[in-house]
């Protein structure tokens, strides 16, 4: 299903994460999902979180430069190969670039983990993951 993901670019400097979490905390805005990346100079801060919209514009006037994509999510089975078998694979046998990923479990426990997905063709890795 799509979801809505804010990006935050930051330097890559020590306290950049927590001026960030404050900004959210400050808001009363959880977060569902986390991933950060980096390079040698600036570090990019992905979430999924409760409420997209405040979150965005709550970064955003605190000075962050921030955006706001759709990408996919998608339920996957929470035992070896389950990333391989419900994404991996039958997205690149659909020749759809996986550009990059990450994973959480929800809180309801269970068998299944989350699954966050960039790609280079919503549509056609939406209609393949639909399809499993």
């Amino acid at each position: 299903m799509r979801i809505q993901q804010v990006s935050v670019f930051v330097e890559n400097q020590p306290g950049r994460l927590e001026s960030i979490l404050e900004v959210l905390e400050e808001k009363k805005i959880s977060i569902r999902a986390l991933s950060v990346s980096d390079t040698a100079e600036f570090g990019i801060v992905r979430m999924i979180l409760e409420d997209p919209e405040l979150g965005l514009v709550s970064l955003r006037d605190a000075g962050f430069t921030s955006r706001m994509d759709w990408i996919l999510s998608a339920e996957i089975p929470d035992v070896p190969g389950g990333l391989l078998k419900t994404v991996a694979k039958p997205l690149a046998d659909a020749g759809v670039n996986l550009k990059y990923c990450y994973a959480y479990i929800e809180q309801t426990g269970g068998d299944k983990a989350m699954v966050v997905l960039k790609v280079d063709d919503i549509e056609k890795a939406e209609q393949i993951l639909k399809a499993l």
